[in-house]
């Protein structure tokens, strides 16, 4: 499989991971590797700062990659197909179709960034 192909299948696994987070048959340490996956997925900062010369687009190339493969051989392979099936309709042309999915991510870093404002203002 060529890498374009391996990137474009890993792109839609996103969405089967969502919904394997959901799904009751997924074990555990799948699910946390799942949440941990799809909030790195869809967080706005980066580990590695896009603005950073090649480094910065290191994990779009390896760290994402890497965490969607290691979630995916963490879900039985059942669920994974049942739930790569159910994504197709979630996703069109790369994005989301629905904008609330992105909800858990903003909380969460609104709840880091006045951490990080009270932690400065005491």
């Amino acid at each position: 499989m060529k890498l374009k192909e391996r990137a474009k299948k890993l792109k839609t696994d996103i969405p089967a991971i969502f919904l394997a987070l959901k799904d009751k048959e997924t074990p555990i340490i799948a699910k946390i590797f799942a949440a941990c996956t799809v909030a790195y997925a869809l967080s706005p900062v980066d580990l590695i700062p896009d603005f950073i010369p090649v480094l910065g687009y290191l994990d779009d190339v390896i760290i994402l990659p890497a965490l969607i493969a290691l979630t995916i051989k963490l879900i039985p392979e059942d669920v994974m197909e049942k739930n790569r099936k159910l994504s197709e309709g979630l996703w069109s042309n790369g994005k989301p179709k629905r904008w609330y999915y992105a909800i858990p991510v903003v909380i969460i870093w609104c709840l880091i960034i006045l951490l990080i404002i009270k932690a400065i203002w005491l």
